[in-house]
């Protein structure tokens, strides 16, 4: 019996082209003490990346994948890491070797280290109402004379779309190099990618230009809105205020949501003019009658998707506002300025209302993958006996 551990070190959420690390323990438990306890040995071990697609039937229509068949694939002696998964595998990385014949004695145990580059060209990691892309660790070791075992470590994967070019040409190296530190500058260059990555990043949603928008009804102007910028990391609050002041129409409650759209390609719908699924993550709401000014606070989760389009889905960000206006004046209270009596105001019993709501776009990105996997429902370690 031999135990297998693999566990990814900085955590189980990574950003496309950064450097994934995980290590990889085999142990053999008994004790050298226990009468019956042997060296086990395993033939072989390796391990890669891949990501599973899943969608739903009766919404996405796929092209047929044909009758290809792979005569070895019914094999247990052939490594396949998308075996005995739903859906197909769109993307994997070679498989690299760990060890070959591996012994162990009893109580001994060894470890080995897997790093990976993420694939930058895939889509990022998302469980939406339609469509699903999944992304795991699978490494497989094989006894000899046996049937090859899996062990299979999920992670969750940040795709940076829509993010705009560098100022300049990052290849270029502006600062010079120490060659007295050679292994450090090695080290430094392969964390530059990300470092650059979070930096834009960090620009692009620190960018504040209020936005100010007139809420206007069929019977006129309801409020005046202003939001600080329309652009944010995974974590971050969204923040508006609303100005009642110089509207002409009383507004008696207001809603805001933040709400993703998943969008099924045109040409894999289902059906024509298929409905866009929407869903929301959290909810504002406020009783406004007679109040001059207003705002609202929503943080967007560190577990949702941001924005993203492949070539069968697209996911957008927005936030939906609902108001309930009044069809006719409504007079505030008046308090006498020498009224020594507590002064209570009730409210109509019956009010005329209309209701109507509006959508305005925001662009969702992602965050520091560090901080990501504090809430993430992945532990990043996995186990298996074989």
């Amino acid at each position: 019996m031999i135990e297998v551990v693999a566990s990814m070190a900085r955590g189980p959420v990574f950003l496309a082209g950064e450097l994934m690390e995980c290590l990889i323990t085999f142990t053999n438990p008994m004790s050298h003490l226990s009468t019956s306890a042997s060296s086990e040995m395993l033939a072989w071990a390796s391990a890669q990346i891949h990501c599973q697609f899943h969608a739903s039937e009766s919404r996405v229509a796929l092209p047929t994948q044909g009758n290809k068949h792979d005569v070895q694939a019914e094999s247990n002696t052939v490594l396949i890491p998308s075996r005995g998964e739903r859906g197909q595998c769109v993307l994997d990385t070679p498989p690299k070797i760990l060890f070959c014949d591996l012994r162990l004695d009893p109580g001994e145990s060894k470890t080995y280290s897997y790093s990976e580059i993420v694939p930058i060209d895939g889509p990022p990691s998302y469980r939406g109402q339609a469509v699903k892309y999944v992304y795991k660790l699978t490494i497989g070791c094989q006894r000899v004379n046996s049937p090859i075992k899996l062990l299979r470590v999920p992670f969750r994967v940040l795709v940076l779309q829509g993010m705009p070019e560098p100022p300049f040409p990052q290849d270029e190296e502006v600062s010079p190099s120490n060659p007295f530190l050679e292994e450090e500058e090695a080290s430094r260059r392969d964390a530059r990618p990300l470092e650059r990555a979070l930096d834009m990043l960090m620009i692009t949603t620190s960018r504040r230009c209020p936005h100010m928008f007139n809420i206007t009804n069929v019977r006129g102007k309801v409020a005046k809105f202003c939001i600080f910028k329309t652009v944010y990391r995974l974590g971050e609050d969204v923040i508006g205020t609303f100005n009642f002041s110089e509207g002409d129409i009383p507004c008696l409650q207001y809603s805001v949501s933040v709400q993703s759209e998943e969008e099924i390609q045109q040409q894999h719908q289902r059906r024509p003019g298929q409905v866009i699924s929407v869903t929301g993550h959290g909810r504002h709401m406020e009783s406004c009658l007679h109040t001059a000014s207003s705002h609202f606070s929503l943080p967007i989760p560190l577990n949702v998707t941001p924005g993203f389009s492949t070539d069968i889905v697209m996911l957008r960000w927005r936030l939906h506002f609902e108001f309930v206006t009044a069809r006719e004046p409504m007079e505030p209270p008046t308090v006498l300025q020498n009224q020594s009596e507590v002064t209570v105001w009730a409210g109509a019993e019956h009010v005329d209302v209309d209701t109507f709501s509006w959508d305005l776009p925001i662009k969702v990105l992602p965050t520091n993958p560090a901080l990501a996997s504090y809430m993430s429902h992945f532990s990043g370690t996995n186990s298996i006996t074989i």
